[in-house]
């Protein structure tokens, strides 16, 4: 989200990686990453869909729209439809769904009430977000314009990081316990994308890994 997060994550790598501040609920942020990462003129093997933030316990706007749905999935989609043209000829774009995508109101998308207005809790406004970042994959994989390209979405499994800090307080309480017991470790949440992402056998376009 900021140039110091971003220089945090590429420390160690020293000249192979080019550390870009993107938050995703700033549209302005978007943008300006799109234009740092298109002008580093290279191709581009992966797009990993990886942010997002889970539960906000009040329904908050950003340009009009529900925060979780305009971080989890508009912000992604900018991100992404804006570097397309730097995709390599068989890159590969990683959306992270998650199984909450059940959770979304009626199962599906709130239409008629986008913004969750009248129905707002905030598990349906996260699971809201999390099946449009499914359906975006879905159909980001047959505009594709390269005919190795592909576009998944994945559910990583329930892992232990901060993604759920916004959750009742309870809840939270008995996390590390849960964590211990029950969730995966990072690197144990990361394999599922990892192998979307990288494996040289995985030829799928349009498809679910959970």
């Amino acid at each position: 989200r900021s140039e110091k997060k971003a220089a945090e994550a590429c420390a160690g790598f020293g000249d192979e990686a080019t550390p870009v501040a993107c938050d995703l609920a700033e549209p302005e942020t978007v943008r300006a990453a799109v234009a740092t990462v298109a002008a580093l003129d290279r191709p581009l093997d992966v797009l990993m869909c990886n942010a997002g933030i889970m539960a906000l316990p009040q329904r908050e706007l950003v340009c009009g729209h529900e925060r979780q749905f305009f971080t989890n999935h508009i912000g992604h989609f900018m991100l992404v439809t804006g570097l397309l043209h730097r995709l390599s000829e068989a890159g590969r774009v990683v959306v992270l769904s998650s199984a909450a995508h059940k959770w979304a109101p009626s199962g599906g998308i709130a239409f008629d009430d986008l913004t969750l207005a009248d129905s707002y809790s905030p598990n349906s406004a996260y699971g809201q977000s999390k099946l449009a970042n499914l359906l975006f994959a879905r159909a980001l994989a047959k505009r594709l314009p390269k005919p190795k390209q592909s576009a998944n979405a994945l559910h990583p499994g329930v892992i232990a990081t901060n993604l759920s800090r916004h959750m009742n307080p309870v809840i939270n309480a008995v996390m590390p316990i849960v964590s211990a017991i029950a969730m995966k470790s990072i690197p144990q949440g990361a394999a599922t994308q990892c192998y979307v992402a990288v494996h040289p056998e995985m030829r799928e376009n349009g498809a679910y890994f959970a």
